[in-house]
């Protein structure tokens, strides 16, 4: 059977929330929706991890257009890569466990920036080295932006 706090959870989130904080306060343990809050946990973790992932592949693609397009380079295009390292520093202060999660997605997230590059500018693929030509430290450096090179 389902408590009061379980049902609200399907109908009102953010009373969920509000209302689970408070029992926690109190130290009301057996009037905690365990189940969804163990999944509300769990899912912030994915959601972290789901966020470097995507703003990570989005900073590789400016990069790559930036060292590869150089005559289309844009503030806009200068805006979005340090948004993405803001980004990516705040997670990265606020957890700074994920930190070496960074490394584990990198090659990863630079084929699908790869990917995602060649159909924003039709540039063939071959174009772009297998290898990311930019190092993890590079991709975080605030100062760092890629000179043509080819």
């Amino acid at each position: 059977m389902k408590n009061k706090l379980s049902q609200l959870y399907e109908t009102d989130f953010n009373l969920w929330l509000e209302q689970t904080v408070n029992h926690l306060k109190k130290g009301n343990l057996q009037a905690l929706d365990l189940d969804n809050l163990i999944e509300e946990i769990s899912d912030m973790g994915r959601n972290n991890r789901r966020e470097i992932f995507v703003r990570l592949k989005v900073l590789l693609m400016h990069l790559l257009k930036w060292q590869y397009q150089p005559e289309k380079r844009t503030n806009s295009w200068i805006n979005t890569i340090d948004e993405q390292r803001e980004q990516l520093e705040l997670i990265f202060r606020d957890s700074p466990s994920l930190k070496p999660y960074l490394a584990d997605i990198f090659a990863e997230c630079y084929q699908k920036a790869v990917r995602g590059t060649v159909n924003e500018t039709n540039l063939p693929k071959e174009t772009f080295p297998v290898d990311c030509p930019f190092s993890q430290e590079q991709v975080l450096n605030w100062d760092y932006f890629p000179q043509n090179s080819f």
